[in-house]
């Protein structure tokens, strides 16, 4: 029997477990889990202690341990010393934000699609390769150490970035989800937490939930990650390492400081925390900062993937590497891949070394201009993160309605946006606000409707 009497005692969960169902820490998490998908525990929702809900249900306090940690590791709930245990605002949350099928009737404002109007250079590049005697070598499989000058156009590429990277520290993945995922596999085990943002990249977390392993949120000031926090965190939360956006972060658009960048560095070296840099969107700047990797090179797991800033088909990454963690690394994307594409990274090589990318790039980023001064015109009245070239704006929503109700409501009205409970990261409460893709739609015409659709909505609510 319980040592305590809880009939009127106030508890935020209170399950009826059927003890005779073993081993009990899986029907208590199975109970939790439902709990959570029924809405009877909502996101946010503290979890009473672990000591009092084993004397509530009158079972040894390691039960209930494994039944939380089973709960943790699937995402759905988030501890934190000192805090006590939550149910994670993004239990619920749908992180898969590129559906199977694009949405019949629905302008596309959601996925972070570059425009269509510049693929013209790959076009050329690719029908020039197919010409060649040779162009049977494309479609077999790739050796990385067949084509070194390949190492060498990603060295270029990367530069661009912000990065002096040399060319023995670069392997190739397929994408950078994919590149995130190989580094995760290979540096950590089920269990092991990591760093990021209150809100990040979608797929880190699907990648870290396949693999068991916990995000961490590091609380941010004027839109940044901490310094200051990611230093109590290496120091009360047993993290192995960090994920960052430090250029046009997604999804709140903020660029870090060069300053920031500096001090997230010294305490990456100083207490041994690996960092995933990832600069998908760092080639929207027209004048990228220096990145994270230069001020801490042997911490840094650095990736340039090519599908934002020049195609999505394109599916291909530049991963520069601290030669401490390159075997590891290898091996995983070896056991994931095999190989890269061939064909993918002999036209990216083309287009990098021929000076193409860079009109490329150029004419990704006057498309983008045009767009976003268009989103300026209709929504000048409303808070929307951004800067000129992005291809995606952070928008913040008036009154009291949340991310989650406006993306359900704009969605009835015909226009798909991703609110923030997507993007949020455990017990980090969702800021009210929805990640807008400016790129996204067809076409000027197409865009100019979304926006008026979302106007019209955001100004029933004012």
């Amino acid at each position: 029997m319980p040592i305590n009497s809880f009939e009127n005692y106030p508890m935020s969960w209170k399950p009826s477990i059927d003890k005779t169902n073993k081993p009990i820490y899986r029907a208590i998490a199975k109970q939790l889990q439902q709990d959570i998908i029924n809405g009877v525990l909502l996101p946010g929702t503290k979890l009473p202690p672990q000591r009092e809900l084993a004397d509530f249900l009158d079972l040894n306090l390691s039960t209930i341990s494994k039944a939380f940690k089973m709960c943790e590791l699937k995402g759905l709930l988030s501890a934190s010393v000192g805090s006590g245990t939550f149910v994670s605002y993004d239990a619920l949350s749908n992180a898969y934000l590129l559906e199977d099928t694009k949405p019949m009737h629905v302008i596309e404002m959601g996925a972070t699609l570059p425009d269509k109007a510049s693929y013209e250079p790959l076009l050329l590049q690719l029908k020039s390769m197919l010409q060649e005697t040779d162009y049977e070598n494309w479609f077999g499989y790739g050796r990385a150490g067949d084509n070194n000058w390949q190492k060498d156009a990603a060295v270029k590429l990367i530069r661009s970035c912000g990065f002096k990277a040399s060319a023995e520290s670069i392997l190739f993945a397929n994408g950078g989800q994919n590149a995130i995922a190989a580094t995760l596999a290979s540096l950590c085990k089920p269990g092991d937490r990591i760093g990021a943002d209150p809100h990040t990249y979608p797929g880190l977390k699907t990648a870290a939930a396949m693999l068991s392993i916990q995000i961490v949120p590091i609380k941010s000031e004027n839109g940044q990650m901490s310094p200051t926090a990611f230093e109590y965190v290496c120091k009360n939360e047993n993290i192995k390492g960090i994920y960052l956006i430090p250029d046009y972060h997604n999804p709140t658009a903020s660029i870090m400081t060069v300053e920031n960048r500096k001090r997230i560095a010294a305490a990456a070296k100083t207490y041994n925390q690996f960092i995933i840099e990832d600069s998908a969107y760092s080639l929207l700047n027209e004048q990228p900062l220096p990145a994270v990797a230069s001020f801490a090179p042997e911490q840094t797991i650095y990736i340039a993937s090519l599908s934002k800033a020049i195609a999505p088909g394109l599916r291909l990454a530049y991963v520069a590497v601290p030669n401490r963690f390159k075997e590891p690394i290898s091996k995983a994307l070896y056991n994931l891949n095999v190989s890269v594409s061939p064909l993918f990274t002999e036209l990216a090589a083309r287009t990098i070394v021929s000076n193409q990318y860079e009109v490329l790039i150029k004419n990704h980023r006057e498309q983008a201009k045009r767009r976003n001064e268009i989103v300026n015109r209709y929504l000048d009245d409303f808070t929307c993160y951004g800067i000129e070239t992005g291809i995606f704006r952070w928008l913040q929503l008036p009154g009291n309605i949340t991310g989650a109700e406006f993306e359900a409501l704009a969605a009835r009205r015909g226009v798909q946006v991703y609110a923030a409970e997507r993007f949020v990261v455990g017990n980090s409460s969702p800021e009210r606000a929805v990640r807008i893709a400016v790129s996204a739609p067809e076409n000027l015409e197409q865009l100019e409707e979304g926006l008026t659709i979302l106007k019209d909505l955001l100004d029933e609510l004012m």
